[in-house]
Parts: C-alpha cells; sequence; structure tokens
C-alpha cells in the first residue's frame, strides 16, 4: 500500500489523519513562509498564496524523502490562514499580535483558507501532482476582555493560523461554521479525498495505521 508522507508539523493535521485511520510519515518542510509570501504578487487572491505555500512545502519534503520512502508514498502539504476584511492572517507569533488580532476577529465573519498539495511519487520520481485550496467560513462569537485575556495567556492563539483553534479553547469563541471541520484545523478529509481520486488513488490504497 501507498504510504502517506505528512510535510507538517502540525499536530492537528496528524490527529486527523490518525483519526481517519492512516499514520503518516512527518517530516517537516523547510519552507520559509514569511519570504516566500513576500515573493509574491501582492494581487495574488489569497486561496492562491496559501495553494503555493502548500505546494512549497510538499515540494521541500519530497526533495528530501529517504529510499524507503520514494518508491511508492503520497505527500500531503498544507497551509492554513484566516482572510478577514481583505486581508490574510496566519500565525500572530506574540502574545500582543494575538490579542489585536482578537480585538477585530471579534463577533466578524472569517474564511479560513487551507491550501492542500498532494505529490505522488512511484520508482523515485513525482508522477502526479494536485492541489486545491478549502475554504470554511467562520463565525466568531464576542468574547470578554477577561476571556480573550486567559486565552491569550494560555499560549494556544500564538502559533496557530488565525489565532484561533476550532477544536482546543478557542472553540469557545467559535458561534458556528459553514463547511468542512476538518479544514479549519489544517487538513480537509474530503479535499483529500478528491485530490487522491484524481491521482488515482483510493483512500482505501493508503497504508492504514495497523500496517505499520
Amino acid at each position: 500500500m501507498t504510504r502517506v508522507v505528512l510535510a507538517s508539523a502540525s499536530q492537528g493535521r496528524l490527529r486527523i489523519l490518525r483519526q481517519a485511520g492512516i499514520e503518516p510519515v512527518v517530516i517537516v518542510s523547510d519552507v520559509d513562509e514569511d519570504a516566500l509570501i513576500a515573493s509574491l504578487d501582492p494581487d495574488l487572491p489569497p486561496e492562491s498564496v496559501v495553494a503555493k505555500l502548500a505546494n512549497a512545502k510538499a515540494l521541500s519534503v519530497a526533495a528530501a524523502l529517504p529510499d524507503e520512502l520514494i518508491s511508492d508514498c503520497l505527500v500531503i502539504g498544507c497551509d492554513s490562514m484566516l482572510y478577514l476584511d481583505g486581508a490574510l492572517r496566519g500565525k500572530p507569533g506574540s502574545a500582543e499580535v494575538a490579542l489585536q488580532q482578537w480585538e477585530s476577529m471579534a463577533g466578524s465573519i472569517g474564511h479560513l483558507l487551507t491550501g492542500h498539495a498532494l505529490l505522488r511519487l512511484a520508482a523515485g520520481v513525482i508522477t502526479d501532482v494536485e492541489g486545491d485550496t478549502g475554504t470554511t467560513i467562520i463565525h466568531f462569537g464576542e468574547p470578554s476582555a477577561d476571556e480573550l485575556n486567559h486565552y491569550v495567556d494560555s499560549g494556544e492563539p500564538i502559533n496557530v493560523a488565525g489565532a484561533f483553534t476550532l477544536d482546543g479553547l478557542g472553540g469557545w469563541f467559535v458561534d458556528r461554521i459553514e463547511g468542512d471541520p476538518s479544514n479549519v484545523i489544517g487538513l480537509s478529509l474530503p479535499l483529500v479525498r478528491r485530490l487522491a481520486d484524481q491521482i488515482g488513488l483510493s483512500i482505501f490504497s493508503l497504508r492504514p495505521r495497523n500496517e505499520n
């Protein structure tokens, strides 16, 4: 069966695949996200920005695969950002920025965009490439100033896309969503299934957890 390689350090993405029956090999890319974004056309649609980031991560990992994987594997690269008020928002990186983001997010509607790139490798070469961006609409609640301070102090929103999670403490402040919840966590299972099918791989041809 084809081995899955997850080109991401995200525990959320890893958890999604594991819960869906797949135990991927995790290899983190060395892509400089900020540098890549700075090199892109500023008029590029936000969906294309996250797609290019996901593709760069997948290619970076594919180029560094060990011999035991390049004979038959599927590399999955992803990148998530929140699109709100005409701007893309990635990981805040600091408590101050996280709090600022939440002050504008509270009571608003944003779009969580996750770019996906799938690369099929067989006999040491990339044979197929597919990619797309998943979009989930997020309706944010209006946490009090005290709640926001406690949330930021927890450290959770500092290093996650858009300064929130759906499956963690941030879930308290998401009133509802429209679309795929797994896309918000960082990897859309329905989208990966469709892209794998376009490559010619069934999800049931991917090596399950009990065969590692």
